[in-house]
């Protein structure tokens, strides 16, 4: 694997929306992101990606672009960014965009000029296609839910295609016209000074063709999305192509939101010479994830978790380099989806935080998960705004649910649970802006939140700070960072432990989950702890035996030694 300067580095994902709001109007914004740089650079944050600032009427949280080159006024202006990347650039740090090019919105001018002339160019960047008597091309179900297929304004027989939400029309990249003016875009932002792109939903953008039809796995006579993903060929010549043009010249930094991706095809995706530098795992993501809806999703235990990541970690091996996360803006937050109910407290998020960090690849940290931001509980639907959230809670009903228990598998999984303001401080909407907050704060702010925790030595704030300087510390970099990652007893209920192993140094990393005690068997004393969870600095208990030494584990905690 060839080395990267970007592999030393962490990464921080901002939702500029719930960020910081310097203006009163409710919404997050570019002068918000500026003004709290030095916030992010005295964590210890390298890489900032940011999810869409474009402008957009905003129908999937600005994932429907209407203007690739332009800012939505509600987060700034392009001086903004431009100012943005410049002080970025002043603390060494990286800016990433969203790459949103399977879809555009409704409101593009290329869509809007293919609803006035379907058979013309602007026609040719969709897919458009005449319906007769009701039949659609295909039953593929929408992710939002639904058909695919939506009317074309102003023509009553021809529809087009949106695989999310409908005011996100698919681009067709069989169009070489399409990829062309998304490659011209792409180079235009890389020589604004942007380091690189989250490349989003990149793997629909290869469609199966022609459209039809799959077995119905749902009462509506649709069909997964994912069935049509499976037969899909050939994504690859769209991808090396963005690369060569695009990413390549430029030296672009790239991850790649990749689901379902089959292991011989890694390497292409991130091998030396692969489409992306990098892309995210999502295995523990998609765990128990039932095709009838959410509220038919099973819990992870922290052992289906361990044992998610240790599989991506051998099917990566040394092609590349992974992403690792425990949440993100799609995703519920990661302290309530892999600590098991009611077990949420200091110790246990920062033990969740030491077993996914030093993992081989590279460290993401979404806004909040670093003050150990939680779950908000949904007292009512009225409550909810994700659209994809409010699909499944009319799955649900849909399929006999009762409404309480609906509500609570979207108090488990909705994306508006990471999508709540940034928790900065005890006061009004916990110091987010001065302004009523576009979605609630979570009621919690007042014992969670940023001001508190950088005044707690033992906060889960001040853990993330050393989690990150110890990665980043000359004496360990190297194992921590290159190193090959090795399980440990992965036979033992409710921990996770892994050697990092360098040419001359063993590092182990050991998080053990539940209230109960156990114990880890080892091999040899450690020669030196160098994090602990326990407080004030405490270093676990090690015990000789004799067959060698125990670490004993007394319910939630976390270390790393040398060996």
């Amino acid at each position: 694997m060839e080395r990267k300067w970007w592999h030393k580095k962490v990464a921080y994902q901002i939702y500029p929306k719930s960020f910081y709001d310097t203006n009163g109007d409710g919404i997050g914004d570019l002068p918000g992101i500026i003004e709290k740089l030095d916030e992010l650079k005295a964590l210890g944050i390298d890489i900032i990606w940011l999810s869409p600032v474009y402008a957009s009427p905003l129908a999937d949280q600005g994932y429907d672009i209407s203007d690739y080159r332009n800012i939505d006024p509600r987060f700034g202006t392009m001086d903004d960014m431009d100012r943005l990347l410049a002080e970025a650039k002043k603390r060494d740090m990286y800016i990433v965009m969203d790459l949103v090019v399977n879809h555009c919105s409704d409101e593009h001018e290329w869509f809007r000029r293919a609803c006035e002339d379907p058979d013309g160019k602007y026609g040719k960047y969709f897919y458009i296609e005449t319906v007769k008597d009701g039949k659609f091309p295909c039953n593929w179900r929408s992710y939002f839910g639904g058909p695919v297929w939506e009317k074309l304004p102003g023509h009553e027989d021809k529809y087009y295609l949106h695989v999310f939400h409908k005011k996100q029309p698919d681009l067709n990249w069989e169009n070489p016209e399409v990829r062309e003016e998304i490659y011209d875009m792409v180079n235009w932002w890389l020589d604004k000074g942007l380091a690189g792109f989250r490349i989003d939903a990149i793997i629909n953008i290869k469609k199966a063709l022609p459209f039809k039809d799959y077995p119905a796995d749902r009462p509506d006579g649709l069909t997964s999305i994912g069935n049509m993903l499976r037969d899909a060929k050939g994504v690859g010549e769209f991808l090396g192509e963005l690369r060569d043009r695009c990413f390549a010249p430029h030296e672009a930094f790239t991850v790649g939101e990749v689901f379902n991706e089959k292991a011989e095809e890694i390497p292409d995706f991130i091998g030396d010479s692969g489409y992306f530098s990098t892309m995210f795992d999502f295995a523990p993501t998609v765990f128990g994830q039932s095709g009838k809806g959410w509220h038919e999703n099973a819990d992870i235990t922290p052992d289906e978790y361990r044992d998610c990541v240790f599989n991506t970690q051998k099917k990566i091996g040394e092609i590349g380099f992974i992403s690792n996360i425990i949440e993100n803006h799609d995703e519920p937050r990661g302290v309530s989806r892999y600590i098991p109910d009611g077990d949420q407290c200091e110790d246990s998020k920062k033990t969740l935080a030491t077993g996914y960090f030093f993992l081989k690849g590279l460290p993401w940290i979404y806004q909040g998960q670093e003050i150990g931001m939680e779950n908000k509980k949904f007292t009512s639907i009225e409550e909810v705004d994700d659209i994809s959230s409010l699909d499944a809670y009319k799955v649900a009903l849909a399929d006999g649910v009762t409404e309480e228990r609906a509500l609570y598998a979207l108090g488990k999984l909705s994306r508006d649970n990471a999508r709540t303001p940034y928790q900065w401080d005890d006061t009004v909407n916990a110091g987010f802006g001065t302004g009523m907050p576009w979605l609630p704060v979570n009621p919690n702010y007042t014992e969670i939140n940023l001001a508190a925790q950088k005044a707690d030595p033992d906060s889960v704030y001040n853990y993330y700070k050393k989690l990150i300087a110890l990665r980043k510390d000359p004496a360990y970099a190297e194992t921590l960072v290159w190193g090959e990652m090795i399980p440990v007893r992965q036979d033992l209920h409710d921990i996770m432990a892994y050697y990092r192993k360098g040419e001359n140094q063993t590092l182990l990393v050991v998080a053990a989950f539940g209230n109960e005690n156990k114990v880890l068997p080892l091999p040899v004393k450690p020669k030196k702890i160098l994090l602990s969870t326990l407080a004030g600095g405490k270093e676990p208990e090690f015990v000789e035996t004799k067959d060698g030494w125990e670490a004993v584990l007394d319910g939630y905690l976390a270390f790393v030694a040398e060996l």
